[in-house]
């Protein structure tokens, strides 16, 4: 069982994931690098918490097949 997620978290990263998808992987690291790039966030833990929600779609989406 993992952590449950903010509905904000949820959201933001939904939206990202829709405008620059192809900037995200499967890679934890790479996607902290890329939402640096694509969105100021103050809070590191925030930063951290979107990049492993945002992991963790992108293994999905690639474990689908689609």
């Amino acid at each position: 069982m993992g952590r449950i997620k903010p509905i904000a978290v949820k959201t933001l990263a939904d939206e990202l994931i829709k405008s620059h998808g192809e900037k995200f992987t499967s890679d934890f690291g790479e996607n902290k690098k890329a939402l640096e790039g694509l969105k100021p966030i103050k809070s590191k833990k925030v930063r951290n918490v979107l990049a492993g929600y945002i992991t963790k779609k992108m293994k999905g989406v690639k474990d689908a097949g689609l």
